[in-house]
């Protein structure tokens, strides 16, 4: 238990400040050294059942700080159950600490209980693999405990950040007496060095201002601390070059930020945009087919700037990328002795806006495209928003117009799954504050554990479930089936309410749109988890949003 405080508070020098822990009997010298560095307010901790849920919501956490928060859990299948989160931590590129207990080299591959190749489970997609010493933990020196910790941070923030596993053995026994909790010390201050996230080398690409181009702004994935500067860059570069923004909900970018375009998804086609165009890539695709379509029959050159990612993020295979960041990139353009002053240039205006208020009343049934067009209009300025990686996030993206940039919006595309939905906004919410959870019925029922972190967090989470009985986004794919309900849809006979209360969350069913208004007042008023249940037709939806497709295609975009 020494070695385990010894850990953890090296980690905690490194900048650790939350970790979330599973329950376990190897994991017993972890739980202990946490519980003594709660106690002493050097650590803020978390326990959850479920491994999976834990450990997203301890990305959620990270994601908000843009800082690793720790996930401790026991051997064996528990270790498993980290790596949905830990694929999702690796694609998003957001730092994550795995801390797994196991058993001494001696009881490896001879049948002893709860062991099993637990080294090998995550390894494919973590930073870092960190080893203990076969023998436990005990074996090894205050100093080498250090090193695994200082190691463990800088990989988890690295270049790019992600998931990192520390594998530590732990020989019996486990379990230390009070008396002898009490007497153990923490490690003495370790000198470490800083964490450094290098950008790439050599030349750093240029595009020209003075010539046509459009700026394509894709899901944010740097670390939170690093937001500022982003969205400053961005602003200057459009300043600069005069040229319309074609921007995803999720890049962060505010809706005053000049150049956008309202409304640009529906009309790509015809955009009054030469195919010659320069084209600034910020980040990953947007989830649009008709944005990938429209890229591929670009002619002109596409730079794509990454956050430090320096993997490829361009399926199309039409751009050049760079990872050092948007910052550092309009930084070196600022000192081109070359550059000339801010330019007027008109730049795309739409009537989307107008379009979509006249065919979306705020009135009559629940349907999904008019959610998607009116929560970001409702819901208080600036509070954060989360998207269930499925129709929300694509929802908000075609009618959400520039209202849904008035906040941050989150949706964990790295892997696109649904695991650890609620989970993730539980986390987000804690870190944050008040949150906005939009979801599917499959997503939120995929997760239902993650209500069990309201028991001992009530982090101030409104869930506005979408229930439309399935999979909507299956009914919006070219899918023939005789048996579509049961292949792809998958209707559960579940009433979300009853188990949201079995959970100790209190919910209402929003009847109609005209309810909508007061039954948000009074989800954001509880200031801890409560749920909106809004039914709706998928079959009905799909053909709406195939309608105002067609209606958007009739309308001309203006200069």
């Amino acid at each position: 238990m020494q070695a385990a405080l010894t850990l953890l508070d090296g980690l905690r020098q490194q900048g650790m400040t939350r970790l979330v822990l599973c329950p376990g009997s190897r994991s017993g010298p972890l739980a202990a050294a946490a519980g003594l560095l709660a106690a002493r307010g050097d650590l803020a901790l978390t326990t959850a059942i479920d491994e999976r849920s834990a450990a997203f919501l301890a990305l959620g956490m990270a994601t908000a700080r843009g800082r690793a928060v720790a996930v401790v859990t026991t051997s064996g299948t528990a270790v498993a159950n980290l790596l949905p989160a830990a694929v999702e931590a690796d694609r998003s590129t957001q730092p994550l600490l795995l801390l797994t207990a196991d058993r001494p080299a001696r009881l490896k591959n001879c049948g002893a209980n709860q062991t099993v190749n637990q080294e090998q489970f995550l390894q494919p997609v973590c930073r870092w693999l960190g080893h203990g010493d076969p023998a436990g933990l005990a074996s090894q020196t205050a100093e080498a405990l250090g090193h695994l910790a200082t190691e463990a941070w800088r990989f988890c923030h690295g270049h790019p950040p992600g998931p990192v596993q520390l594998n530590l053995p732990f020989e019996e026994p486990l379990h230390a007496s009070v008396a002898d909790q009490s007497g153990l010390q923490g490690s003495a201050p370790l000198t470490a060095p800083a964490v450094v996230v290098q950008g790439p080398s050599g030349d750093v690409p240029r595009l020209n201002p003075e010539a046509p181009g459009v700026v394509v702004a894709g899901p944010w994935r740097g670390l939170a601390p690093a937001l500022q500067a982003y969205q400053r860059a961005a602003r200057q570069w459009l300043i600069r070059s005069g040229w319309p923004l074609l921007a995803d909900p999720l890049a962060a970018i505010p809706a005053d930020c000049p150049g956008q375009v309202e409304g640009w998804e529906l009309q790509l086609d015809s955009l009054p945009l030469s195919s010659n165009s320069q084209v600034l890539r910020l980040g990953p695709l947007p989830a649009s087919r008709r944005l990938e379509a429209w890229l591929q029959r670009q002619t002109g050159p596409q730079l794509l700037i990454s956050e430090g990612e320096p993997r490829g993020l361009d399926p199309l295979g039409m751009a050049a990328q760079w990872s050092g960041g948007l910052a550092a990139w309009w930084a070196a353009q600022e000192q081109d002795p070359a550059a000339s002053p801010s330019l007027d240039r008109p730049t795309l205006h739409s009537d989307m806006a107008a379009l979509l208020q006249g065919r979306l009343p705020l009135q009559g049934a629940i349907n999904e495209p008019a959610l998607a067009y009116w929560l970001p209009k409702l819901l208080p300025p600036k509070l954060p928003v989360m998207l269930a990686a499925s129709s929300p996030v694509r929802d908000w993206l075609v009618w959400g117009g520039l209202q849904a940039h008035n906040r941050r919006c989150y949706s964990f595309r790295g892997a696109s799954g649904i695991d650890g939905t609620l989970s993730l906004a539980m986390g987000l919410a804690l870190e944050l504050g008040p949150l906005v959870l939009v979801t599917g019925d499959l997503a939120l029922l995929h997760d239902s554990n993650g209500w069990l972190h309201a028991a001992q967090c009530d982090p101030p989470l409104l869930v506005l479930l979408i229930d439309n009985q399935g999979g909507g986004i299956f009914q919006q794919l070219p899918i023939e089936s005789r048996q579509f309900d049961r292949l792809f849809a998958m209707p559960q006979r579940v009433n979300p309410l009853a188990l949201a209360a079995a959970h100790g969350i209190e919910g209402r069913q929003v009847a109609c749109l005209e309810d909508l208004p007061a039954a948000l007042d009074w989800g954001l008023a509880q200031g801890r988890p409560a749920l909106l249940r809004l039914a709706t037709d998928r079959g009905a939806d799909a053909s709406l949003r195939s309608q105002l497709r067609a209606a958007a295609q009739n309308a001309e975009p203006m200069l």
